[in-house]
């Protein structure tokens, strides 16, 4: 996998965890106005120019990009046909040089906000992903348009008691957990509001995401996720790392709270919210157990050393 090049970077290994949960838990514009500005990364370090490479203990920067799948929470299943971006810098756990640590992106978008349609709408009535191609389109304009649409956003909720974790050895070798991703789902639609959470950054949907075998619980069949194919690129004597075809899985989480500001209305001047909270929280059936819920991602994985991607600024 990855190593660091540079000295500098070796050095910066000794750093405690402690700096690290500081620097997160920081606004991204205190860190931004800390350090002079910076030019950005070129050629095929361009991908790394949100990588917080200002803050000295950042040795890794990556972006993932996750290109299908799906995200199941209790029946309801909704499909990723987007692209969705998570980026940021990462600090070495101690010694270690295989354990990471994440720190936000530069512009604070870590975990890029993508709006994907729920299946069947507010109605529910109808699973249009489950219709005949041939009759999808008419399904879709009955059930998920207008005021009966609904879309699920993920959005990070990383802090210090919740962080972003990466274990590249993990990833390498297709076992336990390679990306420990703390979640909340913001579910939009014009009855709902715009405050319609599950999950909180106090209580995320905390995902331990594999490249390797799950292990949900007995009766739960496992998913198998894989660490893709690996490429080294190289430009002007600078390394950095892609790896295609990876999926990253896991359904062994569970979803310990119901959501919270569902339902927004306005009578004589007054402003209701929350008022659909049950009946969201039975149509999701949450909060529930680990192993009745799973995600899949499937994507794109760059990385790169931190020193390098400042030294192709000079290029």
């Amino acid at each position: 996998m990855l190593k660091n090049r540079s000295r500098r970077a070796a050095a910066l290994r000794t750093r405690t965890l402690v700096i690290a949960a500081m620097a997160l838990v920081l606004p991204v514009t205190a860190l931004a106005s800390a350090s002079p500005a910076m030019a950005e990364p070129k050629g095929i370090f361009k991908i790394f120019k949100e990588c917080p490479t200002e803050i000295p203990i950042v040795t890794l920067c990556s972006v993932d990009t996750t290109k299908s799948g799906e995200v199941a929470i209790g029946k309801t299943k909704v499909p990723i046909n987007k692209e969705i971006v998570q980026q940021g810098g990462f600090v070495p756990l101690g010694e270690s040089e295989v354990e990471f640590f994440g720190l936000p992106a530069k512009n604070g978008e870590s975990l890029s906000k993508v709006e994907l349609n729920v299946p069947g709408g507010l109605l529910d009535f109808v699973n249009c992903e489950e219709v005949p191609a041939l009759f999808q389109p008419i399904c879709k304009a009955i059930f998920e348009s207008g005021a009966t649409q609904v879309t699920a956003t993920t959005e990070l909720a990383a802090s210090e008691a919740h962080p972003v974790l990466f274990n590249e050895l993990h990833l390498a070798r297709e076992r336990e957990t390679a990306v420990t991703l703390p979640i909340r789902i913001h579910l939009k639609n014009t009855f709902l509001g715009n405050a319609c959470y599950l999950g909180s950054e106090a209580h995320p949907i905390e995902l331990h995401l594999t490249t390797g075998e799950t292990k949900p619980p007995a009766g739960v069949t496992p998913l198998h996720g894989k660490a893709g194919e690996s490429e080294t690129l190289n430009e002007k004597g600078l390394l950095s790392l892609r790896i295609t075809g990876n999926s990253l899985v896991e359904n062994d989480f569970p979803v310990s709270t119901g959501v919270e500001g569902c339902g927004e209305a306005e009578i004589f001047f007054h402003k209701y919210t929350g008022f659909l909270d049950s009946i969201v929280n039975g149509k999701l059936k949450v909060p529930n157990k680990a192993g009745e819920n799973a995600a899949v991602l499937n994507g794109e994985l760059r990385a790169a050393a931190a020193p390098e991607v400042i030294e192709s600024e000079k290029f």
